[in-house]
């Protein structure tokens, strides 16, 4: 085990961080099957729950860039207090909405989008504390147990939501939602690791925005590195956003049963990540991220046209082994890029390429409305396979 982990779990602040990790992700991966099923049953509109899912990336694009600056200037231990303590008022304020009945679609979404804040800040503050906690030479096996933790709250999160809403209703999911937010909390409390500002309070924000901007752009590595984040986020990313749809129109599965499958993808991406933490070796990073987005978006498309559950299955367990590849190595790969001053600013750009995600979800949540959500998957999914078998030159230089 110390092999896979490589001595990381020794590491009193590691281990801390990644806990508070597989609280949020646990969280996420539960709003997102919860969510969507209310949503789609409350509406019948496979572009509204298209929608509610596209709101919690959006503000990786809105603000990615500006907490990226900001992350520099704050200790980060206090900023990761704040950010979960906001998610866990959201969560408890939906609760308790749910349990009076009052529920309603547009908390839903506002709730999505709130909670979109606090993935935004993932990348420059959290996952910026992992590096520092494990080194930058052993980044690669610290974001592959951290992607790992993320993958067993996809097998987890969906499961338990659908068993939820299926035995007690969306009010259980969130109930639970808001233990795991406690947990994180109090896991916080006791982090050792503190942080000076990297960048002078005197600094201008936008100045800052704008110089890592100007570093990301000139550089080829970090270029290529971006680029294959915003195909997969315009093209992949989106599909998650169709599962219950797919699930409950094309496969006639109920609330227990889309949880089910929406797992299946947290179980190969779980098996994708023990694989990671043993494989990955510098030499083979280009094709781990490129590769494993390319084959992530092919198993899309046999996933949407798939005609029964099994196939469907094992399709879904396709994207999420190969699409770990891409995952782990994304903050890897970016991480190691970047310069020590500009690790957090990196970081938020690169969150501002996965917000662009938004675009892709309005692409497939109209195309949905007027193809069906399977061919309108499948279509979007083949589409990026075809951008990145013809951008070459871009990544190339990853």
């Amino acid at each position: 085990m110390i092999g896979v982990t490589g001595g990381l779990f020794a590491v009193a602040d590691f281990r801390r961080l990644w806990c508070v990790g597989l609280a949020l992700f646990t969280v996420r991966w539960l709003e997102m099957i919860a969510f969507g099923v209310f949503t789609y049953a409350a509406t019948g509109s496979a572009f509204i729950v298209s929608m509610v899912t596209m709101l919690r990336l959006l503000p990786m694009g809105l603000f990615g860039a500006f907490i990226g600056a900001l992350a520099e200037r704050v200790e980060r231990r206090t900023a990761l207090l704040g950010v979960v303590t906001l998610l866990l008022a959201g969560e408890a304020a939906l609760a308790v909405s749910a349990m009076t009945g009052h529920l309603a679609v547009w908390q839903i979404a506002l709730a999505s989008f709130i909670n979109g804040c606090g993935w935004a800040a993932d990348n420059p503050i959290r996952r910026v504390m992992i590096g520092q906690a494990a080194g930058a030479e052993r980044m690669n096996i610290a974001m592959s147990i951290d992607v790992g933790a993320n993958n067993a709250s996809r097998m987890l999160g969906p499961t338990v939501g659908g068993a939820l809403l299926a035995a007690i209703g969306i009010q259980g999911a969130l109930v639970l939602g808001v233990a795991l937010y406690g947990a994180a909390l109090v896991i916080l409390l006791r982090l050792g690791q503190r942080n000076p500002p990297a960048v002078p309070q005197t600094a201008r924000v936008l100045a800052t925005i704008r110089e890592g901007l100007v570093f990301a752009w000139r550089d080829a590595r970090l270029r290529g590195i971006l680029w294959v984040t915003v195909v997969y986020n315009l093209f992949g990313w989106p599909f998650t956003g169709m599962i219950p749809v797919i699930g409950r129109d094309s496969l006639d599965l109920g609330p227990q049963g889309v949880g089910i499958l929406a797992s299946m993808d947290g179980i190969g991406a779980f098996c994708g990540a023990l694989f990671m933490a043993r494989w990955s070796r510098a030499d083979n990073f280009r094709l781990a991220y490129v590769g494993g987005c390319i084959v992530y978006l092919a198993a899309i498309a046999a996933f949407a046209l798939s005609p029964g559950f099994w196939l469907a299955s094992a399709s879904l367990f396709l994207t999420g082994f190969f699409g770990t590849g891409y995952t782990v190595m994304q903050a890897t790969l970016t991480y190691r890029a970047a310069p020590p001053e500009m690790k957090s600013r990196m970081l938020g750009v690169l969150s501002v390429c996965i917000g662009l995600g938004p675009i892709g979800f309005l692409l497939l949540g109209g195309l949905a409305e007027v193809m069906g959500a399977p061919w309108a998957t499948a279509l979007c999914a083949l589409a990026g396979v075809v951008v990145l078998a013809t951008t070459g030159r871009v990544w190339r230089a990853i």
